[in-house]
């Protein structure tokens, strides 16, 4: 969709310090924050905002480093990335908000819940670890070697040498190779994701995210104190459906749904992760 024809309106502004865009659907009801993961932008959530937008002002941000948004060189740590969204809530006029997070944008959402449970109304994740829970479940050899490109990722230089030759190809048909509905990475859906990562320093910035996720940064109290759903997408090749098991000393109040698709949940299984939202956000038929 382009120009006009789009559902959505691009805004920018400085944010904590640093010029943030994001698009925003809808003009009344609760807001709703979708954060995405890597290595995509807001586009990620094509899907789910207009039709969210029909009950909700929603709005999908480009993480800091990420596509249109400021790429700063530092910043890249859990405390701050989940200050930007803070103050993105708040410079939206806003107090509180419904957090749905995707892979890292997962990872922020649960540290986002964590620190700010009075500005959290509800909790959705898709596809991303409890932090805690992660800490236990990666000493297991089934999901450290599964983890182990997070590892490649935090090296200096050679990721970026790799991953962004010609114009991130790589990435983009890892995308593709790891999904199971393979239908929704098609040509043109990847080129996005290729164009919006090519930018000048969206793949450093992108990468800094794993290069700043360093033990002791996450909060030292994991529990989350408000209602959480999460959506797995159960063939995920990197993270294992065992991570959504034994979360409830963290997170009491927690529903669990499991989707038959790889790690692009919102993407592969659009239908069924609107329905999962609308219902668990509040919205009946």
């Amino acid at each position: 969709m382009n120009g006009s024809a789009e559902p959505w309106r691009h805004r920018e502004a400085i944010v904590n310090g640093i010029r943030l865009h994001w698009v925003e659907a809808g003009a009344a009801g609760p807001l709703v924050m979708l954060l995405h993961g890597f290595p995509e932008f807001w586009y990620s959530w094509r899907f789910q905002l207009p039709v969210l937008a029909e009950r909700f002002r929603v709005v999908a941000p480009d993480l800091r480093g990420y596509n249109l948004s400021e790429k700063p060189p530092a910043g890249y740590d859990p405390s701050t990335l989940t200050d930007d969204v803070r103050e993105l809530v708040r410079a939206l006029g806003e107090e509180r908000a419904h957090i749905v997070g995707h892979d890292w944008g997962g990872v922020l959402a649960w540290v986002y819940a964590m620190r700010f449970p009075e500005a959290t109304d509800r909790l959705v994740i898709l596809n991303a670890p409890h932090p805690a829970r992660f800490a236990e479940e990666v000493r297991r050899p089934r999901q450290f070697f599964r983890s182990t490109y997070a590892l490649f990722f935090q090296l200096p230089r050679l990721p970026e040498l790799l991953l962004g030759a010609n114009r991130c190809w790589l990435l983009a048909r890892g995308m593709r190779r790891s999904a199971v509905n393979k239908a929704a990475f098609t040509d043109d859906v990847l080129e996005r994701y290729r164009e919006a990562m090519s930018r000048p320093g969206s793949l450093t910035a992108a990468l800094n995210y794993y290069r700043s996720a360093r033990p002791g940064r996450m909060p030292a109290d994991a529990r989350v104190r408000v209602p959480a759903l999460i959506l797995w997408g159960v063939h995920d090749v990197a993270l294992r459906k065992e991570l959504t098991e034994r979360l409830g000393r963290w997170v009491p109040e927690l529903t669990v749904r499991y989707l038959e698709c790889g790690h692009w949940t919102q993407q592969e299984r659009p239908e069924e992760v609107n329905q999962y939202l609308l219902e668990f956000l509040g919205v009946q038929d």
